[in-house]
């Protein structure tokens, strides 16, 4: 049964790079019923009010609103779904400020392909597994 919760999910990346969004969505594409992509976090926030996602890939570094931002304002919106931080190699003060956010995952760029298709996977999980409330 987990199997096709998994197939059924729709994921969101949030990247100011068009190179990065193509990249993520060949890579998940064929995995999850939908795979949308924006360049900002204002972006982000219209998907998520319109059909929220089962989970959002969301980078740090991005002009106007910064990752950090976007989770903010994400959860200011009660979006609990899982949100996945994407940083660069020695962002830790961000990484603890996005815990601090209820983000529980986060990936350093560059990253392995097959590395975040499993922690995209092991969070879906996580969620499916994990009462709401927890």
């Amino acid at each position: 049964m987990g199997e096709k919760i998994l197939e059924n999910a729709s994921i969101l990346i949030v990247d100011d790079q068009l190179g990065v969004r193509k990249l993520l969505f060949e890579a998940l594409k064929s995995r999850y019923r939908e795979v949308l992509m924006v360049a900002s976090g204002l972006e982000a926030i219209e998907i998520v009010q319109k059909s929220p996602p089962d989970l959002v890939l969301v980078d740090m570094k991005m002009p106007r609103m910064n990752g950090l931002e976007t989770i903010k304002r994400l959860r200011d919106m009660a979006f609990e779904n899982p949100i996945i931080l994407m940083t660069a190699y020695g962002e830790l003060g961000i990484v603890t400020e996005a815990l601090k956010m209820g983000v529980k995952h986060h990936i350093t760029k560059p990253f392995d392909i097959k590395e975040l298709r499993n922690l995209i996977q092991e969070t879906l999980t996580e969620r499916v597994s994990t009462p709401k409330g927890s």
